[in-house]
This record gives structure tokens, sequence and C-alpha cells, in this order.
């Protein structure tokens, strides 16, 4: 593991407003605790002016498998349900640049069926639909950037 791939957990960290994390990883155990009452910031190790130093703390714990993602959350809108982020990464419609879309507006969708790839610390993570319906909206372009809870589709329920 290196600083950047170190960098980019705490951002996630941050990003999902997790306190507490642990890792085991090729024989190294990495544990991340921060204090809930300030937010973390992360910015190359240097804090803003005027402002607290990152609230992070790695200590070596047990072993302790890491947590898995979250399912994408759904919200309904007035045209159908949102499906958001469930994480933070980069948006691929396609598992690669020759094969087409794992979805388009007007396919129906199937629960379990696979809407997209979200790339997260080079880990390609299938984000599957909650609901039978139809894609109404495809909200970010193929390789943008995505936050934890931004719009992925719209899906009107069948």
């Amino acid at each position: 593991m290196d600083i950047s791939d170190l960098k980019e957990i705490l951002r996630i960290l941050e990003a999902q407003d997790i306190t507490e994390f642990e890792l085991e990883q090729d024989g190294v155990k990495l544990r991340v605790c921060r204090a809930s009452a300030a937010p973390a910031r992360v910015d190359a190790g240097h804090p803003a002016p005027g402002s607290a130093p990152p609230a992070f703390v790695a200590s070596p714990s047990p072993s302790s498998p890491a947590p898995a993602p979250a399912p994408a959350a759904a919200e309904a809108v007035a045209d159908g349900t949102l499906v958001k982020s469930p994480i933070v990464g980069t948006f691929y419609r396609a598992p690669d640049p020759n094969s087409p879309p794992f979805v388009s507006v007007g396919d129906r969708v199937k629960v379990g069926q696979v809407l997209c790839i979200i790339e997260a610390m080079k880990l390609m993570n299938e984000i599957e639909a909650e609901m039978a319906g139809e894609v109404t909206r495809v909200h970010p372009e193929n390789g943008q950037p995505v936050q934890y809870g931004d719009p992925l589709f719209t899906i009107r329920p069948a």
C-alpha cells in the first residue's frame, strides 16, 4: 500500500462520513479512527490555515474484514426512482471500452441486473438494480467521477 492508496482511503472515509475503518492487506493491518465531532480534512497532509489537523489515527489492530460497499441508494423523484452512487469513484457504463453499455435509456431492468461499474481504488464495483423498471435517464457521462450520493440513473418502476 502506498501513500496514494492511503490518501484515497481517507478521502472515501471522509466522503461517506465513516468514523472507523479496518483493513488487512498483504500482511499489513491498518486501523483508521476519526473523531466524529470535527470533520477531518485531507489535503496532501497540509490542513488549511486556522483549521485543526486531520483527526485520523492509524494503529495496529486484530485482523478484521474490510466493510463492503453499501448498496446503491434509491430515492423517489417525479419520473421514477433515483439510483444514487453508494461510493466515490469513476462511473463506467460498460465493462470495457469496446462493449455496449450495460443499460441505456428505454431499457427494462430486473432486480439484480448490473447497471454500471464504479471504479474505486482500482477495484471495479458492479452497481445492480434494486428494483425492476424502465431506465428513463442516465445521469453521469461515461468515465466521469462520481461522489457518494450522486445520481446515477432514474428508473420508472415496472
